[in-house]
């Protein structure tokens, strides 16, 4: 899949390092309970080949067409913990700091909402991030995702208190 600027496809074993790298950033990590080693980021990768091949989407490993450098990811990801408004497939994003604040991730997102609804047929998409992760909000917004903060949740995989826990859900059905 394209978009003006990018290159959303599988994953690459050279995509490894970098992904690694990225996860291990404390700053890339800053809404996450912790940076990965990367032995838990190999094992993402895993995962997220897996869905491909159990669904046919997932996290597309995101490319500067331009470059050819991997950035990270954006794209859909079947979301099945405990809570309430689950399971549902989640439209997500992760990008290296230095593809921060160009826009990537907004225009790799619009993508998978356009693959979710038009090719994967699906009827709604969500989002969710810790309540403090304004920057994700954003991106939310931006494409038409909508929050009712009624359904606001605790999140289940974190202890009560930690101070992530608080987060927000945002939703997107079909147009």
């Amino acid at each position: 899949m394209d978009t003006e600027r990018l290159i959303m496809r599988r994953w690459r074993e050279e995509d490894r390092e970098s992904f690694a790298a990225m996860n291990a950033d404390p700053e890339v990590m800053e809404h996450f309970p912790a940076p990965l080693s990367r032995q838990e980021s190999d094992v993402l990768v895993d995962k997220i080949e897996a869905q491909f091949d159990r669904l046919g989407y997932s996290l597309w490993a995101l490319e500067v067409r331009a470059s050819g450098q991997f950035i990270g990811f954006t794209g859909l990801a079947l979301q099945t913990f405990d809570a309430p408004f689950l399971p549902a497939v989640e439209i997500g994003w992760r990008l290296a700091r230095p593809a921060w604040g160009q826009g990537y991730a907004t225009e790799a997102a619009r993508r998978a909402v356009t693959y979710a609804f038009d090719e994967a047929g699906l009827d709604a998409i969500i989002s969710m991030t810790a309540a403090s992760n304004l920057r994700s909000q954003a991106v939310m917004r931006r494409l038409g995702l909508t929050r009712d903060p009624a359904e606001d949740f605790a999140h289940p995989l974190l202890p009560a208190d930690h101070p992530l826990s608080p987060h927000v859900l945002y939703r997107l059905r079909r147009p």
